[in-house]
């Protein structure tokens, strides 16, 4: 990828994304990856859609 297109990707998701920096504990993070892999997802979309899932559980508390 050139250098303008690197640029014109990362001002696009400057623009539209928002970063949230996990921490967790060793051995975890192979877990979470099964778990994804397992569900046909990539990391990043199965921990939003436990989180959605999460959020939405709790709202109808």
């Amino acid at each position: 990828m050139g250098k303008s297109a690197t640029k014109a990707k990362n001002k696009y998701n400057a623009a539209n994304y928002e970063r949230i920096n996990l921490v967790v504990q060793k051995g975890c993070k192979a877990v979470i990856q099964d778990a994804a892999a397992q569900a046909g997802q990539s990391v990043n979309a199965f921990i939003n859609a436990a989180i959605a899932e999460k959020i939405e559980k709790e709202q109808k508390k």
